[in-house]
């Protein structure tokens, strides 16, 4: 779903960028939204790997039931362990 977005910039800066644009065959809109799919596709990469090698291995391997209370979950099993 395209969404309409209001931006500030020199203008100077946006007529070389319509230029460019112009250039490419590529509208300004599209030009934008790829680079900042670009931008925000490497913050995501990154934080993937900061991950340990094995968790990142793990990450996305099940599902939780939507309606499963983890914190329950997990006292269930600390009281099995130590009591």
């Amino acid at each position: 779903m395209n969404t309409k977005l209001t931006l500030t910039i020199e203008q100077e800066v946006i007529e070389r960028a319509k230029k460019y644009a112009k250039e490419k065959n590529r509208s300004l809109s599209d030009i934008i939204e790829n680079y900042l799919k670009m931008l925000t596709r490497s913050e995501q990469k990154q934080k993937i790997e900061k991950l340990n090698p094995i968790v990142n291995s793990l990450k996305g391997s099940f599902k939780i039931p939507e309606n499963m209370d983890y914190k329950k979950e997990l006292r269930n099993r600390l009281e099995e362990k130590y009591l």
